[in-house]
């Protein structure tokens, strides 16, 4: 994430929160250090954003700060309030999260409270695995290195290329190139049981791979010979 992107959402935590937040809270939401929070909180203080508190205490917002809404029409809006519960059935708890932050983000008073609703049934949650780490690996395009059981409930390691994550109605598939079998192969979330990321990455070749993958005949998620 980029600093400007942690300065605004420090912003946006401090303005949702109704009481005061450390540091360490702060820093828990953003995945960084409690250093890296106090370092942005002063640099926001230094550019005259009313925030107030101190070390040890905690930091509150000054009431009446806010930040501009964004135009959007009633419709656009109940898209985006439909479109971000959505989210929920995804089993994926950083972009459910990630969610709430935007909704923190728009002005969303034309839709009225409640009148959207979205069932939350779906994909369970993975006990094991980071969906999180998934996609942050395909953004900064790293290898992983999976546990996986198959379909026949045999174990096995890869070391894989990960390019897409699809979330289908009742499971999530990562779709990777697999330096094992040589080929594109599609992994059912809920059966990894391991997922490392490793220090080695592809860097540049990301989009190529999911250009080459498009182009091949459309594979089911569970009927390929990973």
């Amino acid at each position: 994430m980029l600093r400007t992107d942690r300065l605004f959402e420090i912003i946006n935590i401090l303005r949702a929160a109704k009481f005061p937040l450390s540091a360490a809270s702060i820093a828990a939401q953003l995945e960084v250090t409690p250093r890296t929070v106090y370092r942005y909180i002063a640099m926001l203080q230094s550019m005259r954003i009313p925030i107030e508190g101190a070390v040890g205490i905690g930091y509150v917002m000054r009431k009446g700060y806010d930040l501009p809404a964004l135009n959007f029409g009633e419709e656009e809006l109940e898209s985006i309030v439909v479109g971000l519960g959505l989210l929920a059935r995804t089993g994926d708890e950083s972009l459910q999260a990630a969610a709430r932050r935007v909704l923190t983000k728009i002005e969303t008073s034309k839709v009225p409270a409640n009148s959207l609703r979205v069932s939350d049934w779906g994909i369970p949650t993975p006990e094991n695995i980071c969906l999180n780490e998934m996609r942050q690996a395909i953004r900064q395009e790293q290898k992983l290195r999976i546990g996986y059981h198959n379909l026949a409930g045999h174990m096995t390691e890869r070391t894989v290329l990960p390019v897409i994550l699809t979330y289908y109605i009742e499971v999530v598939v990562l779709s990777a190139w697999c330096t094992l079998r040589n080929d594109f192969r599609s992994f059912r979330v809920d059966r990894i049981v391991t997922c490392d990321q490793l220090p080695e990455y592809f860097t540049g070749e990301g989009q190529a791979l999911r250009q080459r993958m498009d182009a091949e005949p459309r594979r089911e998620p569970s009927a390929g010979k990973s």
